[in-house]
């Protein structure tokens, strides 16, 4: 457990995610989110001055990533701070945020800063020399496309990792179908009120036009409109599955950030002085090869047996969904209403940017929490070879 991390109040903000192909396409990701949180930074009145280490949570390969963590920090304004990348697939974010706190936790830091930026669209294709090859032909590797089809240890796709789940534990289209529909729902309450809970932490995006010309991208692209009768039109992707192409997430692209800090910077940093919001506790799981949405619930009892709570003592959950069946699993392993966490949205509607992806759900819930009153909120989300992170914070 944790006792000197936190995060301020209002100490962070989550960029809109654009669906694969969209507004963030041709944009370098650390060059945006550096932008972006300059921008950020400056509209909080905060110096970046303050930052003493950068976390750069990247999964997808950008040009110069070589230099990575200082290089986004020089961009930001934080060029005093060193720093390194972080990668993880889907749980980069709650693993930088765990490397961040155990920082500050030892001393070794006052502030630090992670920084999550990705885009899966236009993904880098590796060449890897291969001169024993015939006609020293090489090895190509597309950092997205190739890395979704097949993990080099169990040679499955993701998509096989569900539904091998859903065979395992005996879920059903009809559920699938159901619980997704309550998902859009979910997401569409973030919306109203002129996206009123969107706006608590959503921060816009500077995107350029034209050399003399930028616009602002203010709101998610790319959520498809969903009712129950388009989804049972829908085909299962696999003969034998339950997943449509409507039950799992799509790739997007974006960026987020989350500062890190003692309780007296987080109060000085933080937007509503009554507010403290703590890191508790991580949790880390490995599951059965190929059973990778099963990984999210072995990470969160850890992290709440690491807190000393059970999963009806926490007010607001979120897990990463890029297979409904991610959730159903969740919510049977830890004995949960299916229909009561992931309010306001997760990523099988938005998106899902890989590296902010965690962190977008972790800000919604710090947010969804403090408007319940407070509490602990715990976040918990799969990555590749079948594993997964959890984080629990308190909010008070």
């Amino acid at each position: 457990m944790f006792k000197n991390a936190y995060i301020p109040y209002g100490g962070y903000y989550s960029s809109p995610f654009c669906k694969w192909m969209g507004s963030l396409a041709n944009l370098n990701s650390i060059e945006l989110g550096a932008a972006t949180s300059k921008r950020w930074f400056a509209s909080c009145d905060i110096d970046p001055a303050v930052i003493d280490y950068l976390y750069l949570g990247v999964s997808v390969g950008q040009k110069s990533i070589f230099y990575g963590a200082p290089w986004a920090a020089a961009m930001m304004g934080a060029g005093q701070a060193p720093g390194q990348n972080i990668t993880q697939a889907c749980a980069t974010a709650t693993t930088s945020v765990f490397n961040a706190a155990l920082a500050v936790e030892s001393g070794c830091f006052d502030t630090t800063y992670c920084l999550l930026a990705d885009r899966t669209s236009n993904a880098p294709h590796t060449i890897w020399p291969n001169p024993t090859g015939p006609g020293g032909e090489v090895i190509a590797e597309n950092w997205n496309m190739d890395n979704i089809a097949a993990d080099p240890a169990t040679g499955k796709d993701m998509l096989t990792t569900a539904e091998n789940v859903a065979r395992e534990h005996g879920f059903t289209r009809e559920q699938a179908d159901e619980l997704t529909l309550r998902r859009y729902a979910q997401y569409a309450e973030a919306l109203a009120d002129d996206r009123a809970f969107q706006k608590r932490y959503m921060f816009p995006l500077e995107v350029a036009v034209s050399r003399k010309e930028t616009r602002l991208v203010e709101a998610d692209e790319g959520v498809t409109p969903t009712t129950a009768e388009g989804l049972a039109r829908l085909g299962t992707v696999q003969p034998d599955g339950i997943h449509t192409f409507g039950s799992q997430t799509h790739p997007a692209d974006g960026n987020a950030g989350i500062l890190v800090t003692t309780r007296e910077r987080a109060a000085e940093l933080s937007t509503d002085p009554g507010l403290a919001v703590q890191v508790v506790a991580y949790g880390h799981a490995r599951t059965q090869p190929a059973y990778m949405p099963m990984a999210p619930a072995a990470a969160a009892k850890r992290a709440l047996d690491q807190a000393g709570l059970s999963a009806d003592q926490v007010a607001t959950i979120k897990n990463h969904s890029p297979f409904i069946v991610n959730d159903l699993h969740l919510a049977k392993a830890l004995g949960l209403d299916a229909n009561a966490f992931n309010n306001y949205g997760t990523s099988l509607v938005f998106g899902h940017p890989q590296g902010p992806t965690l962190a977008r759900l972790l800000i919604e819930a710090i947010e969804e929490t403090a408007l319940k009153g407070g509490g602990h909120a715990l976040v918990t989300g799969c990555a590749a070879g079948d594993s997964a992170a959890a984080l629990v914070v308190k909010v008070g």
